[in-house]
């Protein structure tokens, strides 16, 4: 089956279950596929999730280093733009 690409970069990625991860994203019809992904596990933030797409991570954020990421479309709940230069890894 051949895939089509509809959305690429940097990003915030809202999944089912509850799990948030920022990386690389490369979106097709089926999978979103998130390089040198990072976890969100704590936000840290006064405002939310869009303090952090706006502003980068904070100093109570916490993340977890996880590789690459596979999430089915499916499972996708939205996907917010951020800029990399924003935030410290």
């Amino acid at each position: 089956m051949e895939t089509v690409q509809v959305l690429r970069g940097f990003a915030i990625v809202v999944c089912d279950r509850g799990f948030v991860y920022v990386g690389d994203i490369d979106y097709t019809d089926q999978f979103c596929i998130i390089k040198k992904a990072y976890n969100i596990r704590y936000w840290g933030t006064e405002r939310g999730l869009g303090e952090l797409a706006l502003e980068g991570n904070k100093e109570k954020t916490k993340l977890d280093k996880v590789g690459t990421v596979r999430v089915p479309s499916r499972a996708i709940i939205n996907i917010i733009d951020t800029e990399v230069k924003l935030w410290k890894f």
